[in-house]
């Protein structure tokens, strides 16, 4: 029984999650820094519902990550919401507390962390988000933060927003920044890609893709084809990993 109330347990948040990257990011670190009462898993829910009884059943949670599709479904669940992870409108880190859970959001960080070595200046000034979901929305902050213009682009655009099918030549020549946060060239459909006119690329874009298995995934391959320079989200988990463990450890 002492054995399990030292535990620490930490884990994921996700729909159809078994390919994550954190459980194994996590695991490891742990191993290596000889952490041995922590333990990092994945809660896979068909519904944000689920997580009452998840939140009932398992004992001794310190903290979860959050992935698709619930960083936005699980601001009704918590406690308070940092105020970064509030202007954001999603969270993809919660930290528990005796008073209940606290959001906070550790894309953002990762994202522009891991894009600052990739921008170029004045050549860089004017990106296209390819999506609408929870992803997108801290990519929209960190590229406002980082002083570069953005349009969204959806299936469905709604104001503001652009559809794939009017992206035209110039467009392109435009926006040399391109970060794709849908799921699409995910594991196992790896042949997928938004549909973007990728014949307009060239050495002058930057292709960023939140997607990490495949390491390479159909939308960084067109680009790179095109000769584009190419990075896709593992570098950012990484460091929103990192984050998230500062944010347990406070």
């Amino acid at each position: 029984m002492e054995k399990t109330e030292k535990k620490h347990r930490f884990g994921l948040l996700g729909r159809d999650i078994s390919y994550s990257f954190s459980k194994g990011y996590f695991t490891e670190f742990f191993k290596k820094e000889g952490l041995q009462h922590c333990s990092y898993e994945n809660f896979d829910l068909r519904d944000i519902t689920d997580l009452e009884t998840l939140l009932k059943e398992e004992e001794n949670l310190r903290g979860l990550n959050v992935t698709i599709p619930y960083k936005q479904d699980i601001l009704p669940f918590l406690h308070r919401i940092d105020p970064e992870a509030k202007a954001i409108g999603a969270v993809n880190t919660i930290k528990f507390t005796k008073t209940g859970l606290e959001g906070y959001n550790t894309d953002a960080y990762g994202f522009q962390e891991s894009i600052k070595p990739l921008l170029q200046g004045a050549n860089h000034t004017h990106a296209l988000i390819l999506g609408t979901g929870g992803a997108s929305l801290a990519i929209a902050y960190s590229l406002e933060k980082l002083g570069i213009a953005y349009v969204k682009v959806s299936r469905n655009p709604k104001e503001d927003q652009r559809s794939y099918h009017d992206l035209r030549k110039e467009d392109m020549e435009k926006y040399t920044l391109i970060v794709n946060c849908t799921p699409l060239g995910t594991f196992p459909k790896v042949e997928e890609k938004p549909l973007i006119p990728y014949s307009y690329l060239g050495s002058e874009h930057v292709l960023y893709d939140l997607v990490y298995n495949p390491e390479k995934t159909a939308f960084l391959k067109a680009g790179e084809g095109q000769g584009a320079t190419i990075c896709n989200g593992s570098s950012m988990l990484k460091f929103q990993a990192d984050k998230s463990w500062e944010i347990w450890q406070k």
